[in-house]
C-alpha cells in the first residue's frame, strides 16, 4: 500500500494563521500543472510499483483548480502508477468554491472524498482569520456536497482561537454534527512564526487563549463528538461509521508515500525527501530537469522514533510485539523501561501489549512521546 500527496500551492487570499507554503500568484497555475505532470512521470519508480490506495490534494487551496485541471493530473497518475480502482481520492476545498456545478464536475473526474475547511461557524472568527467564506456558506457547502453525492465528507474546525468562548465552540460542534459530515479534523490554533497571528501575538494586539480554556474546549470536543457517534481515532481526528482518513492513517502506520509539488514530502521506508518551497523554483527545475529537493537517510533510531511518534497518536497505539519484530530486542527493552515511568499514572492504557493514550494522556502526549523516543 502507498499513497500520493499533491501540494497545490495557490490561494486566492492568505489566512492569518496558516504557515503552509502558498502563493496568491495564480497566474503561475498553468505552468505549475505542467511541471506537476512532469514530476509525476519522472518519479514514477519512487514507490516501486506499489499499489496506490490513496491520493490527497492538499494545499494551499486545491479548489482553485478547475475540474479539467484535476482530470489532467489524475490522468497522469493513472497512467504512470498502479492506482487501485477503489482508491480514496481526497480533495481539500474552501466552502465558497463549492458550487453545485463545480461539485458535480469534480465528482465526475474522480474525487470521492472532500475535506472542507470550515474552521469556525461564527463570522467574527472567520473574518479575524481572513477566511473568504462566511458561516452561511460553510453550511451550504456541506449540504450541497451531500446532495451531489459526496457521502465521505470531512470538515476542519479550529479551537483555541483568540476570544473563542465555550458557548461558541459548543455551537460550532453542534452545528457540524447536525450536518452530513462523517469526519472531523479539529486542531488547536498554533501561532506559527511568519504568520500574521504570530506577529500580532508578539505585538500584544492578539491575546492567546488561556491554557485552562483550551483544555476545556478539547474536553468539549471529545464529549460532544462521542455523544454524536464520532470515534476519537487520532489526537486531532474523529470519524463516524469508521470513515477514517485512509490517507492520513497510512502516514501514521508508516506506509510509503510520494509527495508532488513545491514543499511536498515523500517517504520510501528508508529516507525522506522534501521539495523546495517555491513554485517558481519548482516550475524552473521541472522544465530544466534540475534537482529541486533535499533528502535525508533515516537511521534505525530515526525510524524507531517515527514509529513511536506516529503510532502513539492513534487508537491503534504501539504494539510491543510489532515493535520487537521491527526493531529488535534492545529497542523493545528500552521502550519498556521508559514505559515504566508511567505506571499507575493513568495516562496510558495497556491492552494485550498494545499501548495507547488515555484522555488524560492526550493532554501530556508531547511529554510522553519525548520520553519514549531515543535522543
Amino acid at each position: 500500500m502507498a499513497g500520493i500527496y499533491i501540494h497545490i500551492p495557490f490561494c486566492r487570499q492568505k489566512c492569518y494563521y496558516c504557515d503552509f507554503y502558498k502563493t496568491v500568484n495564480t497566474s503561475l497555475q498553468s505552468d505549475f500543472i505542467s511541471a506537476l505532470k512532469i514530476e509525476a512521470k519522472v518519479r514514477k519508480n519512487y514507490l516501486n510499483e506499489e499499489t496506490i490506495e490513496t491520493i490527497y490534494f492538499g494545499g494551499g487551496t486545491p479548489s482553485v483548480l478547475s475540474a479539467k485541471e484535476i482530470d489532467e493530473i489524475l490522468a497522469v497518475l493513472n497512467a504512470e502508477f498502479n492506482v487501485d480502482s477503489d482508491a480514496e481520492i481526497t480533495f481539500e476545498a474552501n466552502p465558497d468554491d463549492l458550487s453545485n456545478d463545480y461539485l458535480i464536475a469534480i465528482k465526475q473526474v474522480g474525487i470521492n472524498r472532500l475535506s472542507i475547511g470550515i474552521q469556525a461557524f461564527q463570522n467574527r472568527h472567520l473574518k479575524k482569520m481572513n477566511r473568504r467564506h462566511n458561516a452561511t456558506q460553510a453550511v451550504e457547502a456541506i449540504e450541497i456536497a451531500a446532495k451531489t453525492g459526496f457521502s465521505n465528507l470531512s470538515a476542519d474546525l479550529i479551537y483555541g482561537l483568540p476570544d473563542l468562548t465555550p458557548k461558541e465552540w459548543e455551537e460550532s460542534l453542534n452545528q457540524l454534527f447536525n450536518l452530513p459530515v462523517k469526519h472531523l479534523s479539529a486542531y488547536h490554533l498554533t501561532y506559527h512564526e511568519g504568520t500574521a497571528f504570530y506577529t500580532w501575538l508578539k505585538k500584544g494586539t492578539l491575546k492567546e487563549l488561556k491554557e485552562a480554556e483550551s483544555v476545556d474546549q478539547f474536553n468539549t470536543l471529545v464529549d460532544l463528538s462521542l455523544a454524536n457517534g464520532f470515534e476519537h481515532y487520532e489526537i486531532s481526528n474523529l470519524a463516524k461509521d469508521q470513515l477514517y482518513s485512509r490517507h492520513n492513517t497510512a502516514y501514521w502506520m508508516g506506509d510509503k508515500y510520494l509527495g508532488l509539488g513545491p514543499s511536498a514530502h515523500s517517504f520510501d521506508g528508508v529516507s525522506r525527501r522534501w521539495n523546495d518551497s517555491s513554485v517558481e523554483a519548482y516550475i524552473k527545475a521541472q522544465a530544466n530537469n534540475q534537482p529541486y529537493f533535499e533528502e535525508e537517510k533515516l537511521s534505525e533510531n530515526d525510524r524507531y522514533n517515527e514509529y513511536i511518534l506516529t503510532r502513539i497518536r492513534t487508537k491503534w497505539g504501539v504494539s510491543q510485539k510489532d515493535l520487537k519484530q521491527r526493531f529488535g530486542n534492545e529497542k523493545e527493552r528500552y521502550f519498556s523501561s521508559q514505559l515504566a515511568k508511567y505506571k499507575d499514572t493513568g495516562v496510558l492504557l495497556i491492552n494485550n501489549n498494545t499501548i495507547t493514550l488515555t484522555r488524560k494522556g492526550l493532554f501530556v502526549s508531547d511529554e510522553i512521546m519525548a520520553d519514549l523516543i531515543i535522543i
